[in-house]
């Protein structure tokens, strides 16, 4: 913990990003604050009860700000009761960095051997499609968040999330010869590309809501527009082109997940199947990290209010060893 106590009652005083920050109304018709902080190591449930301040004066959403209050357990979980905060000052000379999570790898590094597959591909229409896709969107995805709140929601989560799921779908297509690997891994690379128009992003580089095209479009469908704009200006046959861009449309799943139409052919199945997968684990992960051994962690609504477990036999983390090689598969 990074919260520091400043008196002999308890009392703890330091910087944190808020997450999130909602104002909610009790039983009794009060108000309060329900919040997430992260003080640099570790995220907090937090309220700052009794709030009768004007909305507009509530914490921000991936902001910093200075804290005092006291550390005390809800539910068997940690709960932090904030009584006072304020923004943070220039003259705090704070450094925004310490709070941003981020993935272990470089964006450029993780781009990089996302590359590497592409290089390898047989197919030169889907060769020649991923990579103008890669290259004309490069400079905007490299440190991009994959999401809003859920998983990898992190500088550099992205790159994170799409080298997880090609590492998955090179795997797989080791595992069924029936996969076509180029098509499989040109899905896994390109699913999120158009997040990059999706999201808009706070001062700190992470995702702090949804762009109009994002609202109005979404990212599925837009990706499956960039896939047709610039598959056209390569030359890639109307085959190719939509065989993509259904991946694209279809790999949340269902319409219940904003899948314009579930997966009809094997890769858009496990696209799909693997996206749900990398996403699931990173919650669970993130979730059980932070909870005592042997104990319940808090219903998650991303994963249908379950309660998730932390047995303890290996150590928690979120981190993905991107050194693994397919060769392990046969050790």
């Amino acid at each position: 913990m990074k919260l520091q106590q400043i008196d002999n009652v308890g009392t703890l005083q330091g910087f944190v990003l808020v997450r999130m920050c909602e104002k909610k109304q009790t039983k009794n018709g009060g108000s309060y604050l329900d919040m997430t902080i992260f003080d640099g190591e570790s995220d907090y449930s937090a309220k700052c009860w009794d709030f009768k301040d004007r909305d507009e004066n509530k914490p921000k959403q991936n902001t910093l700000i200075l804290v005092r209050g006291t550390l005390g357990t809800y539910n068997n979980q940690p709960q932090f009761r904030v009584e006072r905060f304020r923004n943070v000052l220039d003259s705090d000379d704070v450094n925004i960095g310490d709070f941003i999570p981020s993935a272990s790898f470089e964006g450029e590094d993780m781009f990089n051997s996302i590359f590497s597959y592409v290089e390898k591909f047989e197919d030169e229409e889907l060769k020649r499609l991923v990579s103008a896709v890669l290259g004309e969107y490069k400079s905007r995805i490299l440190d991009l968040p994959a999401a809003f709140r859920l998983h990898h929601a992190i500088r550099g989560g992205l790159m994170m999330h799409t080298l997880s799921i090609c590492r998955l779908a090179e795997a797989v297509s080791c595992l069924y010869p029936s996969v076509d690997s180029d098509l499989l891994l040109s899905g896994a690379i390109l699913h999120d590309i158009a997040k990059s128009e999706e999201f808009s992003l706070s001062p700190t580089g992470l995702v702090d809501g949804y762009t109009v095209s994002g609202t109005l479009i979404g990212h599925l469908v837009k990706g499956a527009m960039i896939i047709e704009e610039i598959g056209i200006k390569e030359g890639v046959s109307e085959n190719t082109r939509m065989l993509i861009e259904h991946m694209l449309i279809s790999h949340h799943g269902i319409p219940d997940y904003g899948a314009a139409v579930r997966p009809l052919f094997l890769e858009a199945e496990i696209l799909s199947a693997l996206d749900t997968l990398d996403a699931n684990i990173y919650e669970i992960e993130s979730t059980v990290k932070d909870i005592t051994p042997e104990a319940f962690s808090n219903k998650i609504w991303a994963l249908e209010d379950r309660k998730f477990y932390n047995h303890s036999r290996k150590p928690v983390c979120t981190d993905v060893d991107f050194n693994w090689k397919i060769e392990k598969m046969g050790e």
